[in-house]
């Protein structure tokens, strides 16, 4: 479908399309449809743009990021459609490897993103192993031993709620893409950048840079410094303001 670049809704039509595709090239399943509505209808109450709350939020995750041992970044079959590049990206940066998770089970459509991540130059790729994450029932418990399970931070945008407390619970530090403030995910993480995904990857990405070539003396701002509860209200004062 071709969308005029002067459509008032141009970024929320394309994103809308991508997990189409996504569908169609089989690494997203019906249901991350129903959820990228559910972001979208959120995007728009944010006015679509990206807050200086999720500024603050992109920094602190640019931050852990760079200062941890072994980070990994998760992928589902909605991230994979909407963000390739960006993930793949992502990764070379930090060094870290992708690692496909699902909740809805399939091998095939696992198989499918790595494929599809590789396509997009991923050089890393890790699907789950017979390794659990403590307290999950869900498919998302399965996980690689050398991946998810033996992170120190893990970045999970578009999460459950579920696996976020369960990877809390084991000690991670996990950062989470979310544009829901009120979901379990964005209560649980340990940093919620509340904003749509194909806004903040570019400018995650570019913190990072940026970060990385500066001393420790001269990095403007401490994680621990970063208040998640308090970018969470900020983005609920913004949405009830417009309701």
């Amino acid at each position: 479908m071709h969308i005029p670049k002067s459509h008032p809704r141009y970024a929320s039509l394309v994103s809308r399309d991508l997990i189409v595709a996504g569908v169609k090239h089989g690494i997203t399943s019906l249901d991350g449809l129903t959820a990228h509505g559910t972001g979208l209808a959120f995007d728009y109450l944010l006015g679509e743009k990206t807050h200086p709350f999720a500024n603050e939020a992109i920094r602190a995750a640019a931050l852990t990021l760079l200062s941890a041992k072994h980070p990994v970044i998760s992928v589902n079959g909605n991230t994979a459609a909407l963000v390739p590049k960006e993930l793949v990206n992502l990764s070379n940066v930090l060094a870290a490897p992708l690692e496909v998770n699902l909740f809805h089970s399939s091998k095939k459509r696992e198989k499918l993103i790595k494929r599809w991540l590789k396509k997009h130059g991923a050089k890393h790729v890790l699907l789950p192993g017979k390794t659990i994450v403590p307290g999950l029932e869900s498919n998302r418990r399965f996980v690689h031993a050398e991946g998810i399970y033996k992170a120190d931070v893990v970045f999970v945008p578009l999460e459950d709620g579920d696996r976020t407390k369960a990877l809390i619970k084991m000690g991670k530090k996990v950062i989470t893409v979310d544009l829901n403030p009120l979901s379990r995910t964005a209560k649980k993480a340990t940093i919620t950048i509340v904003d749509n995904i194909l806004r903040i990857m570019p400018l995650l990405i570019s913190d990072i840079k940026i970060l990385r070539k500066l001393p420790s003396s001269r990095l403007p701002m401490n994680p621990i410094s970063y208040n998640n509860n308090q970018s969470l209200k900020e983005a609920e004062k913004i949405i009830r303001s417009i309701s």
